[in-house]
């Protein structure tokens, strides 16, 4: 049996939010052992100028933590 663990992050870009997910999704497997998965709970755009200026993702990531021998 494995245990894994879920945390919320986020990140940003300039250029889209493929490139959002993909900087929070590297940056937490830079950081974090055995990630598994990531889920997107929400996109967001700053607007400036009547320009989308940046691009946001909030993101649940899972990684193991362990197993569990029975």
């Amino acid at each position: 049996m494995t245990v894994a663990k879920v945390i919320e992050i986020s990140a940003s870009s300039t250029k889209s939010f493929e490139d959002a997910i993909l900087t929070g999704v590297g940056r937490a497997a830079d950081t974090i052992d055995q990630v598994r998965g990531a889920w997107i709970k929400e996109q967001k755009v700053v607007i400036e100028g009547g320009k989308i200026t940046e691009y946001r993702v909030n993101m649940n990531v899972t990684f193991v933590v362990g197993q569990v021998d029975k």
